[in-house]
């Protein structure tokens, strides 16, 4: 059985990855930084090996042997006090994990991106995405690249909010109109996407798109949410984006403060793409958002 090296394995994304590959029969090996052993705590048929991406020069006996390095590192918010940058993680991560799998001889290599990458971007986050990308494609690997829109399941940072807000709170906030559009995937097609990218040649030297089969307005996703919770009526609060922006500007550097101005310029260009290509290439049914959230949601 051929073994796959996986960065990033102890994030969200990281699980389900990890979980699609033992389930397509791949032996699974996860780099794990020192104090996050316990986020693998039962997958007890995968290798450990302690280590860091941005301290790459130990690596490589242990990507030795692999059949495919898959890299999933990435972050959402920076945290410069403690060195978690944009630049670090994205570009010199990506950049320290090529030349890894290139001194162990590995030649299949899968990377992890998001929707909005590209040339001319606004946002650090979008820009060193890209920078991170182009030297994947710069590399002389079997590369695939595969960019996900916002991905959600048990977990996540970003449905599983929302579920709880609504819940909770007799109304929801809405940044600015809220006609902003997304498109949410369930983390479990693009888990699948990266198992099956492992055994689809035809994969090798491409960019996928990937999202949820229909883009809608955020406001209608909190009603989507709210649908699939039981509830009749999802109440909304809208909140000025100017006064929200101007807050943003100066306290957004602040750890606790909850938006960062990286994540308006993001929310305002939307997350949405025409995925039709990934569904077919990769064999895999689309799942209407409204199904995926009520098997996400739904009290059994």
């Amino acid at each position: 059985m051929q073994r796959i090296f996986v960065t990033g394995a102890t994030g969200f994304v990281g699980h389900a990855v990890v979980r699609a590959l033992v389930a397509h029969g791949f032996l699974v090996r996860c780099l794990v930084r020192p104090g996050s052993e316990a986020a693998l705590k039962g997958f007890e048929s995968i290798d450990r090996v302690p280590g860091d991406v941005l301290e790459p020069d130990k690596l490589a006996a242990s990507v030795e042997g692999c059949g495919a390095v898959v890299n999933l590192v990435g972050i959402i918010r920076e945290h410069r006090a403690r060195g978690i940058t944009f630049d670090r993680l994205h570009t010199q991560a990506t950049a320290n994990m090529l030349a890894v799998a290139h001194e162990a001889g590995v030649k299949r290599y899968i990377q992890m991106s998001a929707v909005g990458t590209r040339p001319g971007a606004t946002s650090r986050y979008h820009q060193t995405k890209w920078q991170a990308e182009e030297i994947v494609r710069a590399s002389a690997l079997d590369w695939t690249i595969i960019r996900p829109s916002l991905i959600y399941g048990p977990g996540d940072e970003f449905v599983s909010v929302l579920a709880s807000m609504v819940r909770r709170l007799p109304a929801v906030p809405v940044l600015g109109d809220g006609r902003y559009r997304v498109q949410p995937i369930a983390v479990e097609h693009v888990a699948e996407g990266f198992a099956r990218a492992l055994r689809l040649p035809t994969t090798a030297a491409q960019t996928y798109e990937i999202g949820g089969p229909e883009p809608c307005r955020f406001v209608d996703l909190l009603d989507l949410i709210g649908a699939a919770l039981g509830l009749p009526r999802v109440r909304k609060v809208h909140v000025p984006l100017g006064a929200v922006k101007a807050m943003t500007a100066a306290l957004g550097w602040l750890p606790f403060f909850p938006v960062t101005t990286d994540q308006l310029i993001m929310l305002e260009e939307g997350n949405i793409t025409d995925p039709s290509r990934f569904y077919t290439d990769f064999g895999i049914t689309p799942e209407p958002l409204a199904q995926g959230l009520k098997r996400m949601l739904e009290t059994p």
